[in-house]
């Protein structure tokens, strides 16, 4: 995902976020229907999530970098690998 430099970027992250969210409620109500027959979707679902975590993730790093007053523009999209093995 590319992340805007200019002023609207977190309008932009959370534009994007919600456009995964409304995919993922249709992807799982498509998975409720399939039943077993529904590996794409689930695969599509899991790729979803990892990249909905990595926007999420975006957010707080530009958020908690403004806070600290330092520029929002410096994060970075992290490795779904790295998002993935975060705690709540």
């Amino acid at each position: 995902m590319q992340q805007p430099h200019d002023a609207s970027a977190e309008q932009a992250i959370l534009g994007r976020i919600s456009k995964m969210v409304a995919d993922e409620k249709t992807l799982r109500d498509l998975l409720a229907d399939a039943g077993p027959e529904g590996a794409d979707e689930r695969e599509r679902l899991t790729a979803l999530e990892h990249e909905l975590d990595q926007c999420w993730d975006l957010l707080r790093q530009r958020r908690a970098l403004s806070e600290a007053g330092e520029d929002p523009g410096s994060a970075r999209v992290r490795p779904s690998s790295t998002v993935e093995g975060y705690r709540s």
